[in-house]
């Protein structure tokens, strides 16, 4: 810099530091309003977009795809052109030279001009670095593949219908449909053991929720019950057990009150002359008391009960269910008779009498699939006459 210019900055600078702009309170001001602005805007974010809610962090879930937040993506799409081995040269660093550059930079960059048009050089490598990030930021995004959806329950309603469903399906067949025990019948391995009841306040009260987290997650391997995490070779994923722990807690501790729009929905009560369907009806009935047994990989003579179709078509002695037909093998079954097609169902206790009714009028009825189906099949009330007035004579005069 020659005299001339040095001297018109320092004329600059002397003006300037007149004029003058006090920290306190005109600096302070400034960054207040701006922290305001942001603070208001974060809130509103949270407030109208809200946080994707997903489960738990579960180091077992292989399908998972990792990936950090958007603004380090650029540095995650470096590192697929890095080679396996020198992958600590990308991760650390070429990103430890960047901060290194941005700490020297008051050394390095000793130029007294500061107007951008005098700071080509500047200007050039910064925009290079930038386009970089971005054109990196936006492969990235591109080119990750989507992450699996997953239901997540968020509410304690969500939480407590799904661990219901949760507990349908991996543990009535030991534990009964309402934790009740007692013997098991029809589980390889299991065949005649007698278990305890879990639904007690002494099994709820002694045992906190982390305990019971445990228990389910590894099984308890000395009195036969398998580990149900993936962690240790299961079906279930953390948030999974913990649905099934909050469905046992807020359903069998008397000391846990459940709000009214959490309750998991009930059997509905079939009134005197309805038609039942397998959509409203049948369907709960079979995910609380059948589906532990009737799937996949169940020792059930391959009758599955997933589905409509499942019930009405699978089997080796299919059909099961003959619509109209009382005989069937599935109201045999429940109504505790042994037949060729399998002993009485559920094998462990026999399903309440409202139950089998509901069971017994559906197949009557034709075996219904939805509830516009049903209703089709209801019988319509005669519509009732108004009685005629009788007329009333008049008196002779």
């Amino acid at each position: 810099m020659d005299e001339e210019h040095k001297k018109q900055y320092l004329e600059k600078y002397a003006q300037a530091k007149q004029k003058g702009v006090k920290f306190w309170p005109d600096i302070i001001y400034k960054d207040l309003l701006i922290s305001l602005a942001f603070f208001i805007l974060l809130v509103m974010l949270a407030v109208f977009i809200g946080v994707a809610n997903e489960p738990k962090a579960d180091p077992s879930d292989a399908s998972y795809i990792p990936r950090p937040e958007w603004y380090f993506m650029f540095l995650f799409e470096m590192l697929k052109f890095v080679p396996g081995k020198l992958e600590w040269l990308g991760a650390a660093v070429v990103p430890g030279i960047g901060v290194l550059v941005l700490f020297l930079l008051p050394f390095l960059d000793r130029s007294p001009r500061r107007h951008w048009k005098q700071r080509k050089v500047a200007l050039s490598i910064m925009a290079v670095v930038v386009l970089g990030m971005v054109a990196l930021t936006i492969r990235a995004v591109a080119t990750t593949p989507a992450q699996a959806e997953v239901s997540v329950a968020g509410s304690l309603a969500e939480q407590v219908v799904a661990g219901q469903d949760l507990y349908s399906i991996n543990c009535v067949e030991c534990h009964g449909a309402d934790g009740e025990g007692g013997e098991i019948k029809g589980v390889e391995g299991l065949e005649g053991v007698v278990l305890k009841a879990i639904h007690t306040n002494d099994e709820m009260y002694t045992r906190s929720d982390d305990t019971l987290i445990q228990i389910i997650s590894y099984g308890q391997q000395d009195l036969g019950m398998p580990p149900f995490s993936k962690a240790f070779g299961g079906a279930l994923s953390t948030s999974e057990i913990d649905y099934i722990v909050t469905f046992m807690r807020y359903t069998w501790d008397d000391r846990m009150q459940l709000p009214q729009e959490a309750k998991p929905a009930a059997i509905p009560t079939l009134a005197a002359d309805e038609i039942p369907s397998y959509e409203v009806y049948i369907q709960p009935i079979v995910k609380r008391y059948c589906l532990s047994c009737h799937r996949p990989g169940k020792k059930n003579n391959n009758y599955y009960m997933s589905t409509y179709e499942e019930i009405m078509t699978s089997g080796d002695q299919a059909p099961n269910v003959i619509a109209g037909d009382l005989t069937s093998n599935l109201i045999r079954m429940i109504n505790r008779e042994e037949i060729e097609a399998g002993g009485p169902m559920p094998p462990t206790k026999a399903l309440p009498p409202e139950l089998v009714d509901i069971f017994t009028r559906w197949v009557k009825a034709g075996a219904p699939n939805t509830a516009a189906d049903a209703a089709v099949l209801q019988p319509t009330a005669p519509a009732q006459q108004t009685p005629t007035p009788t007329p009333t004579p008049t008196p002779a005069p």
